[in-house]
This record gives structure tokens, C-alpha cells and sequence, in this order.
């Protein structure tokens, strides 16, 4: 089981830069990495309100769940 972090799709979207990001939202660069790395084993959900409020949009479209199927294929 995986959950997927899309900030870099959103990232995109918003035409934004990870340092823009890491600016508004209070998040270290390397924690904000870590996080785009998929390398966390956890979000705050403040951390995560207030990413969703920078990039002006909903937790699901940041999260994605893929099962062992799913990565394996």
C-alpha cells in the first residue's frame, strides 16, 4: 500500500516554485522535499491545510492511494 503526494502536479498547475511554496505555506525546503520524495511517513493536517490553501486546492488532489498491484505493474 502507497499513498502517492502529487505536490509537484500541482506545483505545475499553479506555476509555482517548490521555494514559493515552502515560503507561504511555513515548510522547511527539506521538509516540503521529503515530503515530495514520498519519504514521509507523515502529514500534520495543518501541514496539509495550509499546503491545500497555498496551491488553492483540495487534499485529494495532492493524495493518491495505489495498491501493491498497482506500483507493481
Amino acid at each position: 500500500m502507497a499513498i502517492i503526494i502529487n505536490i509537484d502536479v500541482m506545483l505545475a498547475k499553479r506555476k509555482m516554485s517548490v521555494t514559493e511554496l515552502s515560503e507561504r505555506v511555513g515548510i522547511t525546503m527539506a521538509n516540503l522535499s521529503i515530503l515530495k520524495n514520498g519519504k514521509a511517513k507523515a502529514v500534520r493536517l495543518t501541514t496539509l491545510e495550509a499546503i491545500c490553501k497555498a496551491l488553492d486546492c483540495q487534499p485529494g488532489d495532492l493524495l493518491e492511494y495505489k495498491s501493491d498491484e498497482d506500483i507493481l505493474e
